[in-house]
C-alpha cells in the first residue's frame, strides 16, 4: 500500500498506512473519565490527529476513542481503544488498535 507523506521533519516515512484528511468529530474519554470533543485532522487505519488543547494526557495513555466515518449512503460508527503516542501544542496524535473493537 502506498503511502503519502506529509509536510514535517522527518525525512524517512514509517507509517504503515495511508493518513487521509478527515472531516469527523473523535469523542474521547480519559482514564480519569474526562470526556472531550475533538476536530479529527487525518485518519488513517491504525491512527488519528486531532486538534486538542490540554487534555492532560501523556504519551502511553490509554484512551476509548468513538467516532463516525460517512461513507455515501452509510456512516459507520467506530469505537476503538488507543493509546496517545504524541502530544503536541497543535493537538495529540493516537495510535489504535486497528482491530479491537469494541
Amino acid at each position: 500500500m502506498k503511502t503519502t507523506k506529509m509536510p514535517g521533519p522527518s525525512a524517512a516515512e514509517r507509517r504503515l498506512h495511508t493518513r487521509h484528511r478527515a472531516r469527523t468529530t473523535v469523542y474521547i474519554t480519559s482514564p480519569q473519565g474526562a470526556k472531550r470533543l475533538c476536530k479529527a485532522i487525518n485518519l488513517s487505519a491504525t491512527g488519528v490527529f486531532v486538534e486538542t488543547t490540554n487534555l492532560g494526557l501523556r504519551k502511553g495513555q490509554q484512551v476509548e476513542l468513538a467516532f463516525a466515518i460517512n461513507l455515501g449512503t452509510v456512516t459507520k460508527l467506530h469505537r476503538r481503544t488507543a493509546v496517545v503516542a504524541h502530544v503536541s501544542r497543535g493537538g495529540t496524535g493516537l495510535m489504535m488498535d486497528a482491530f479491537a473493537v469494541r
